[in-house]
């Protein structure tokens, strides 16, 4: 069961709007608890930090401290309306890094919700998304910025390719797929032997069936044009309300850098990703 959420809020206020709205929209439909996180900072390089007069950084924190509470008060409103149990806060960059410290709040919560990056509109959210996929140990659910309605679960697709990450999300969604209406698995077949793909496929949806989901098992070729163009495209024809799939990256210098189809959906999204890894 999903009992407590919390959601990174934004400073734009239609984009806040969204994400709350949906963040809202899960609360309701669990009876959970939900928490709005809003960041204030400086949005001044660290390298530069050094050559900026204190009274001006202090002025930028203090501008930005300003909008992050009104998200936050704009969040706390959703929540009335919606009668959610809830609470907000507001945290300062000069105190820790907004991607850690998020990442290290979601800890402590069923679900993590947070808006897909818009840099025409100032949601930069790549960094958290990546930091709290890896380090939160906690499902993702990423709300497109072109969202305008609250959760549907009519038709839900999970990406299966027999792999942990894919394992793990599965799992994650399992109280979201139990209310769906329909399960679909989508295999994306490439060069890695499609018929063996296919057979696990069969395997995880006798699993899930066994749950008394109603499971559909769908088998794509990549075609050449991508495993992330595949996914988007069957989202748009299928007429998808929620995409569940595994978080994929891999280690370089000590960091996690995404793996390429987890690169692209987050980019290409148009509903809402439940992420796992």
């Amino acid at each position: 069961m999903i009992k407590d959420i919390i959601v990174k809020l934004e400073r734009e206020p239609a984009r806040n709007a969204a994400v709350c709205g949906y963040a809202a929209s899960i609360a309701e439909a669990f009876e959970a608890h939900i928490a709005g996180i809003a960041f204030a900072h400086a949005g001044i390089p660290p390298f530069v930090l050094a050559d900026v007069p204190a009274d001006v950084i202090q002025k930028l924190i203090d501008d930005s401290a300003a909008l992050a509470r009104k998200s936050a008060d704009q969040f706390q409103q959703v929540a009335e309306r919606s009668r959610l149990s809830a609470e907000r806060q507001v945290l300062s960059d000069t105190d820790v890094l907004p991607s850690e410290a998020f990442a290290e709040m979601a800890r402590r919560f069923d679900l993590a919700v947070v808006m897909q990056s818009d840099g025409d509109k100032g949601v930069h959210n790549d960094l958290l998304i990546e930091t709290a996929l890896f380090d939160a140990g906690r499902p993702l659910m990423l709300v497109p910025y072109i969202q305008q309605s609250g959760m549907k679960l009519d038709r839900v697709v999970c990406c299966w390719d027999g792999g942990r990450p894919a394992a793990r999300a599965i799992h994650d969604a399992m109280p979201l797929l139990k209310r769906a209406r329909v399960v679909e698995l989508l295999i994306v077949a490439n060069d890695r032997k499609p018929a063996e793909r296919d057979a696990r496929g069969l395997e995880i949806g006798r699993h899930l069936a066994r749950h008394g989901l109603k499971v559909e098992v769908e088998v794509m070729p990549a075609a050449g044009i991508g495993v992330a163009d595949v996914i988007v495209s069957h989202i748009a024809d299928s007429g998808a309300d929620l995409l569940v799939m595994g978080g994929y990256g891999h280690s370089r210098l000590r960091e996690i850098v995404l793996g390429g189809a987890t690169r692209d959906i987050l980019k290409e999204m148009t509903v809402p990703v439940l992420m796992s890894h």
